[in-house]
C-alpha cells in the first residue's frame, strides 16, 4: 500500500467549518503509528484539471472568485486543491502500476462539477485521477462509499461507459441527487440508521456488479461520514467494519486507489488505519 500524503494541506481552515484539518490530520496520525510511511505528492497542472472541468471554473479557483455556500474562499485554495489533485492522480498511476495506493489529502472533491465548486470540493479528485488513468485503461470501476452522493463525480462520468460509477449513500440527505440510477451511474441510496449488517449486504451486491465490469483499476471514494458518531449524517457503521469493507474490496482483486472524501468525527482515525489493514489483508 503507497500512501500519499502531505502536511501542507493541514495549513488551511475555516473557522467553525466540518472540513477541518484535524479530520484527516487523525488519520495520518494513526497510521503513523500503525507503521505506515508516506509519500508526498506534487500538485497537478492545468492539463489535469481540464480533463474534468471548464477553463472558466480553473479560473474562478485560482483567483478565489467562485461562489458557494458550503465552499469557502479561502487564501490561496488553488494550491491546496491543485496538491489534492495532484495526490489523487499519482495514486491512480501507482494502482496503473500494480500496487494499491491511497491519497490522504484535502479538501475533497467529489461534489465538485465540470463547471462549479460544491459541497467543501473545489476540483473533482477522483474524476481527475479516473480521466488520467482512462489515457491506458480500458475501463474504471468508482466505488463511492461517502454518505452523500457523489453528484459531480456522476455528473462528469454519466454516459461514458468506460467507467462503471457506484454509490453508497443516505437519502434523504444533502446533495439530494442519486435516488435511482442513470445509465452507468448505479446508486443505491439507504435510509438513516443504516447499520453494518445492512450496509455490508447492500456492498456486496455493489462488489459482484464491479466484478461483472471487469475494470483495469478501481477507484475508491472513501468517505468515514459513514460513522455512527459522524454528526453530519445518520448511518452508523462502526470503526471495525471498515476492516470488513476493506478486505471485501481486496477480494475483488482488482488494483484499487482510495480518495478521502468526507469523515467529520473522532473515529477517523482508527476506521482509516481498519480499511487500510483490510485492503492489504490477502484475498
Amino acid at each position: 500500500m503507497k500512501i500519499l500524503y502531505h502536511p501542507k494541506c493541514l495549513e488551511y481552515r475555516w473557522y467553525g467549518h466540518p472540513e477541518s484539518p484535524e479530520r484527516l490530520e487523525i488519520c495520518a496520525d494513526r497510521l503513523k503509528e500503525a507503521g505506515y510511511s508516506f509519500l508526498e505528492p506534487v500538485p497537478c497542472g492545468k492539463d489535469d484539471l481540464l480533463l474534468a472541468h471548464s477553463p472558466d471554473l480553473i479560473r474562478a479557483v485560482k483567483e478565489n472568485t467562485f461562489q458557494d455556500y458550503d465552499t469557502p474562499n479561502i487564501p490561496y485554495m488553488y494550491d491546496y486543491a491543485i496538491l489534492s489533485a495532484g495526490s489523487a492522480r499519482e495514486a491512480a498511476v501507482i494502482a496503473l502500476n500494480g500496487e494499491h495506493a491511497l491519497s490522504l489529502m484535502r479538501p475533497p472533491g467529489h461534489h465538485a462539477k465540470f463547471n462549479r465548486v460544491a459541497g467543501f470540493c473545489y476540483f473533482n479528485n477522483i474524476a481527475i485521477a479516473t480521466k488520467k488513468a482512462l489515457d491506458t485503461a480500458e475501463k474504471v470501476a468508482i466505488l463511492d462509499i461517502d454518505v452523500h452522493h457523489g453528484d459531480g463525480t456522476q455528473s462528469i462520468f454519466k454516459g461514458d461507459y468506460r467507467v462503471l460509477y457506484i454509490s453508497l449513500h443516505q437519502s434523504p440527505l444533502y446533495p439530494g441527487t442519486g435516488t435511482s440510477s442513470e445509465d452507468n451511474c448505479l446508486n443505491f441510496p439507504l435510509p438513516p440508521l443504516t447499520g453494518n449488517e445492512q450496509y455490508i449486504s447492500v456492498l456486496e451486491g455493489a462488489l459482484e456488479l464491479i466484478a461483472q465490469f471487469k475494470p483495469s483499476i478501481l477507484g475508491v471514494s472513501l468517505g468515514l461520514d459513514t460513522l455512527s458518531e459522524d454528526h453530519l449524517a445518520f448511518i452508523s457503521l462502526t470503526p471495525p467494519i471498515f476492516s470488513i469493507i476493506g478486505k471485501m474490496i481486496e477480494e475483488l482483486g482488482i488494483k484499487t486507489f482510495t480518495i478521502f472524501e468526507g469523515g467529520y468525527s473522532k473515529d477517523n482515525g482508527v476506521a482509516m488505519v481498519n480499511y487500510v489493514k483490510g485492503l492489504e489483508s490477502p484475498a
